[in-house]
């Protein structure tokens, strides 16, 4: 769905919060520096190991932005480069502040990643190109103090419109018997970048899509354009060293399409992309290049300029705070491994990634912590945040949902570079961005660290509170709560290890090993007509587990499942739900499992196992498609177990299954087995828990509640 929002349709949701803007009125100034390298071959970064190239393809530019509401000044500089070290950026802003009269806390300056631009800054097994990172800082003074130089009387407006078409999550969850091999020789990778399309070692994704392409428009008195400044959550493209990527291009078209000429400068910035790029893994590897993506991109951003209202009243805001984070040092262990590896190389450059990451732990005991710059801005009602990180997808909707301001664009890899930063969940599933260098090093829980700073950063610009994150709803929901559940796990979190239980009362948690926010099913009921997407979390190796839940010989459970594991892949496929003492291994209680290649169970069907002791086993007639969502309800009265299979009123398991619990407080998993067996390699959601045995008509008004809404 693509939308348009303007500034001024938003202006009445923050009342209070304008002032009167100095005499002089708003003004904006904007200016383009180029900053390709003067001598070749330059030395390239963005990859694990050291490359150079001699050739040119396309100029890159130091693009700057500086506005004046007439009491505060602010500059934004977007460079095409990969990543710059906060050294050398403050190094810039300390050149501009003078000359352009702004102070350097009023000074955001970031990097648009391509991989394909001359070092700034060392990177893995790629050093610094000295040279070049030597001439940058007066280049983005030039740039900043030039666009001050031209401030003229201006009006601005924004607005944001959701392209899902473009980018897409870049990391996947493999399979538990496909896991990939770390650098240290470890079997750890759950989750990795770029498996390649439509690999039958993977699962998914491993996290959700931020898809917002939002603008900062800026027009001179007259209407003619001046400026546009881009912020959208995509790595880069890929191209041939020397070149601006997809960033570049895209300005090209955009400024072309308005009109061009030499005052007009639009740029793309970096936003959340760590684990977003252009590639939908989960389809064929489509046939365009990096044009026609670029251009592709331009086209939707130019619809949504097309709806944006200026205004001239605008007031700037900016903040700025540090946080100092740990950074997760080598044991023992590693920094034997670190040095044997170190002792056999050849030289002192690496040409192994293990070599590389073996130089990195030295780095990371070289600098045991690292003090991080964060902003944040607002100009008129938009907000943006700075970020010196790659974070994730998530990561962005997070900030998105709680900021007080109606449009946030977030930019990564601003005032400086210090690695990916997963949220904690994440660091489970392993894989190259958590892999502990100077790319991916600090702790596991700087992400909610940083957001937790600039959330109060936008707080004190915007002069509001911060939004609260509140559970979806959706007729679905109400249907639910109809039936009066004891407990209801929407499972919609964007962050935290314990998921809200809409009934109170009980709590459940998720283990390591989940992925949260990633797609439910794709029923609007779920969420209500028009309130977005449906979340659900993606069981990797965890569970979801709810430990103080009394149940009696008489319950109901219902929820939705997506399993992605073949039925030939393992005994049994995967275990969905499982309520009995946790970690006993004689399993008493009872297990809902989908069968694989086990003789008592059938392939792809579900079946009830009440334990080891009695072995009672009862299957499903249905075979169940993999990769798609099913809704099941297991019903338990006494000694009768019946489970309903996607609103049918006939069940597809009707049987007698002796009750083998020894206990009403048992643990009840979701996702997995009580004593771990099997776990359950996919996606889970709605999740709720009924302490009595609903009948097969209310079974089936749960799906239909699903289904209902498409007919109207």
């Amino acid at each position: 769905m693509r939308y348009g929002v303007s500034l001024a349709v938003l202006a009445a949701c923050l009342g209070g919060l304008r002032s009167q803007a100095g005499a002089e009125g708003f003004r904006a100034g904007v200016a383009a520096v180029e900053i390709s390298p003067e001598t070749l071959p330059a030395i390239i970064n963005g990859g694990f190991l050291r490359r150079d190239a001699d050739q040119v393809r396309d100029p890159l530019f130091a693009r700057a932005f500086v506005l004046d509401d007439g009491q505060t000044r602010i500059a934004l500089c977007v460079v095409d480069t990969c990543m710059m070290p906060r050294e050398l950026i403050d190094e810039a802003k300390a050149l501009a502040s003078d000359r352009a009269g702004i102070p350097t806390d009023r000074m955001m300056v970031s990097a648009t990643h391509t991989h394909t631009a001359p070092a700034a800054m060392g990177c893995l097994g790629c050093p610094v190109d000295p040279a070049y990172a030597a001439s940058l800082p007066s280049k983005l003074a030039e740039a900043i103090v030039e666009a001050a130089s031209r401030l003229e009387p201006a009006r601005v407006g924004g607005a944001v419109v959701d392209d899902f078409e473009h980018t897409f999550c870049r990391r996947w969850i493999y399979r538990s018997d496909r896991m990939l091999t770390d650098p240290f020789g470890l079997r750890t990778v759950r989750a990795n970048m770029h498996p390649g399309h439509q690999n039958p070692d993977t699962i998914g994704p491993s996290g959700p899509v931020d898809p917002a392409l939002s603008l900062l428009a800026i027009q001179a008195a007259d209407g003619s354009p001046m400026g546009v400044l881009a912020n959208y959550s995509m790595h880069y493209y890929g191209t041939e060293a020397i070149s601006a990527d997809y960033f570049g291009r895209f300005s090209t078209t955009v400024a072309e399409a308005l009109g061009g000429g030499e005052g007009l400068v639009v740029s793309m910035s970096q936003g959340t992309s760590g684990d977003l790029m252009w590639m939908d893994y989960g389809a064929p590897a489509p046939d365009r290049d990096v044009i026609s993506y670029a251009d592709a991109v331009a086209e939707v951003a130019l619809g949504a300029l097309e709806g944006i209202t200026y205004r001239d009243d605008v007031t700037l805001a900016m903040a700025e705070t540090t946080l100092t984070l740990g950074r997760r040092l080598p044991d023992e262990e590693r920094q034997t491994w670190a040095r044997s590896v170190r002792s056999q190389m050849e030289g002192e450059e690496p040409r192994a990634i293990p070599e590389v990451y073996a130089l990195e732990q030295f780095h990371l005991l070289d600098v045991p912590e690292r003090e991080l710059k964060l902003q944040a801005i607002r100009i008129g009602e938009l907000g943006i945040t700075a970020i010196p990180n790659e974070v994730y997808g998530i990561t962005g909707l997070k900030l998105k949902a709680a900021s007080p301001l109606p449009i946030t664009m977030n930019i990564e890899l601003a005032n400086g570079a210090d690695g990916y930063i997963p949220p904690p969940e994440q660091h489970a599933l392993g894989g190259y961005t958590t892999w502990p260098a100077r790319t991916a090093g600090l702790e596991v829980e700087a992400e909610p660290k940083i957001v937790a700073a600039l959330v109060e950063l936008l707080e004190q610009v915007s002069g509001a509170s911060r939004r609260p994150i509140r559970p979806q709803g959706g007729s679905y929901a109400e249907s639910v709560v109809e039936l009066g559940p004891i407990a209801y796990f929407r499972l919609d979190e964007l962050d935290g290890s314990q998921p809200a239980n809409l009934m109170q009362g009980a709590s459940a948690r998720v283990e390591p090993g989940v992925a949260l926010a990633l797609p439910g099913p794709d029923r609007p009921a779920l969420v209500g007509r028009n309130e977005g997407s449906n979340r659900a979390i993606h069981c990797a190796g965890g569970r979801l587990v709810a430990e103080a839940i009394e149940l009696n010989d008489a319950y109901s459970l219902a929820f939705w499942f997506w399993n992605g594991l073949p039925s030939d892949a393992r005994a049994v496929t995967g275990y969905l739900a499982s309520i009995g003492p946790e970690g006993d291994s004689e399993a008493p209680g009872d297990h809902l499992g989908i069968g694989g290649t086990h003789h008592d169970v059938q392939p792809g069907r579900l079946f009830v196992f009440n334990g080891y002791h009695a072995n009672d086993i009862r299957v499903g007639r249905s075979e169940l498609p993999r990769g798609e969502w099913c809704h099941v309800v297991l019903v338990r009265e006494g000694n009768r177990v019946r489970v309903f299979l996607n609103g049918e009123t006939q069940p597809d398991i009707d049987a007698e299954l002796p009750v083998t619990r020894p206990d009403h407080k048992a643990t009840l998993v979701f996702g997995g087995r009580t004593d771990r067996f099997a776990g359950l390699e996919g996606k889970l959601d709605e999740v709720a828990v009924f302490d009595r045995a609903l009948s097969a008509e209310e079974a089936g008004s749960l799906f239909e509640a699903t289904t209902s809404e498409h007919a109207d």
